[in-house]
């Protein structure tokens, strides 16, 4: 296969360099529903993880967000492409960490930009349904 210096990370089999932002489920649950639905935000939403417990979800970002993530109630942390395996989207077993948006069935990364505004969005929304009772 000729190469044309444009290798994703699935065909590599393993990530490259990325940060990885964590929430709280339900936050992440509804940023990944706002970004969905606002399709002319930029790239849409990336691959997104989910522990095995259930309480947090996980967004490739691009390296280097986390030298200025400051979101109150999430963390950005550097990957160095440790611990994140692309090509692998057979469903995880219960309790297993995996993916909720695989690699292949999404765009690249997520937008830190992007991602920051849906995760403010979901928070007030949260915020919202839960005043309301």
């Amino acid at each position: 296969m000729e190469s044309t210096g444009t290798n994703t990370a699935s065909e590599l089999g393993t990530a490259p360099d990325l940060d990885l932002v964590t929430v709280p489920t339900r936050q992440g649950l509804e940023a990944v529903d706002i970004i969905r639905r606002a399709a002319s935000q930029a790239g849409g939403v990336g691959p997104v993880l989910h522990d095995g417990s259930g309480d947090t979800l996980g967004f490739l970002v691009p390296s280097g967000t986390a030298d200025a993530w400051d979101l109150p109630g999430s963390a950005c942390t550097q990957t160095d492409g440790r611990g994140v395996r692309f090509g692998d989207a057979v469903s995880p077993t219960a309790g297993a960490t995996g993916w909720l948006l695989p690699p292949e069935a999404v765009g690249p990364v997520t937008d830190p930009d992007v991602l920051r505004a849906a995760l403010g969005e979901a928070a007030r929304l949260i915020e919202a349904a839960d005043n309301c009772r």
